[in-house]
């Protein structure tokens, strides 16, 4: 039996013609795959940046196999010192792809030892210490590197600027979310009707990790409540158990703009205060929830903090003459 990880994974695109949206993306990663592969080499560094569940580790596993190349994965906080690089760096084997998760996070240290390997293919190495410490040069095999980011801003110069290839992931469209929930159900061996998938992807949020996930749960509510088959009425009924409205907002979306209705007449309030007002880490509000709730008008981004918008208020049902009493 499956569990729920090996689910997740047979839902990723293995290739580009199984990987829906982002079209502007794969048509230029095709024209470059073909190029390097008519070379005989490896394609540019590539960096990816944007919201999280756009799919950039999945399109790196797709670079990987259309390249036919091996892929080996890692992320930013989990490389602490400057060893722990060099020692996968030095593992690789001609045209490999090295896909490195919240490139932002990587300490300067490490950092440092990237710059010579994307750009000359060379790792220094200091050898022993105090005045009979010496550095010698490492030469590695041809590889690519695909750093994927939530903030690319963070990034600095250098690093940046030596990626060939930079791209922003864009959230996916109601139709785009459709085919891939349509998709996920061939995979996984459930019915689901167009009007099924089509609400689901209402709810995505624009993101296909989430779409996935809410198809699975459906699914599990399908198979107990309902007939085996996802339509419209058995999707929203089992968003509702979920606490999922409409527009794809969930308990802590709720939470964001009623506490700032509620405490701050609507904003402005900094982001601080509302990661302490809610008890959740500043990082999850900045990076997984505000984008969406930005993305779809329900808050505005001042110099002064977060603005509850007009739009919010007609969604919740609040007036601002109520708000203000």
């Amino acid at each position: 039996m499956e569990n729920d990880t090996e689910v997740q994974k047979s839902l990723r695109p293995k290739s580009f013609a199984e990987y829906i949206g982002q079209e502007s993306l794969k048509e230029k990663m095709s024209i470059y795959i073909e190029a390097a592969k008519r070379r005989g080499g490896s394609i540019d560094h590539i960096l990816l940046y944007g919201p999280p569940g756009l799919g950039k580790t999945t399109l790196a596993g797709v670079i990987a196999n259309e390249m036919g190349a091996n892929l080996r994965i890692t992320s930013g906080p989990v490389l602490e010192r400057a060893g722990d690089l060099a020692a996968i760096l030095t593992s690789l084997e001609e045209n490999d792809i090295l896909f490195i998760d919240e490139i932002h996070r990587l300490n300067t240290t490490v950092e440092e030892i990237l710059y010579p390997a994307m750009e000359d293919g060379e790792l220094d190495i200091i050898i022993g210490k105090g005045p009979s410490a010496r550095s010698i040069r490492i030469e590695l095999p041809n590889f690519t590197l695909i750093g994927a980011t939530t903030k690319a801003g963070l990034l600095s110069s250098p690093l940046r600027d030596r990626f060939g290839v930079s791209h922003r992931m864009e959230y996916y469209t109601e139709d785009e979310l459709a085919n891939i929930i349509l998709r996920g159900g061939n995979i996984l061996g459930v019915k689901v009707e167009k009007d099924g998938a089509l609400e689901l992807a209402k709810r995505s949020r624009g993101t296909p990790r989430i779409a996935n996930r809410l198809l699975k749960r459906v699914r599990d509510y399908c198979e107990i409540r309902g007939d085996g088959v996802i339509n419209k009425n058995i999707s929203i009924e089992a968003l509702e158990i979920l606490q999922i409205d409409s527009v794809g907002l969930d308990d802590l979306d709720r939470d964001i703009i009623t506490s700032i209705i509620e405490n701050y007449g609507g904003g402005p309030v900094g982001i601080e205060t509302l990661s302490l007002l809610l008890g959740e880490d500043r990082r999850t509000l900045e990076e997984v929830y505000e984008p969406f709730l930005v993305k779809i008008g329900y808050i505005k981004r001042t110099s002064r903090g977060r603005v509850v918008t007009d739009k919010a208020y007609k969604h919740f049902k609040i007036s601002k003459e109520q708000d203000d009493e």
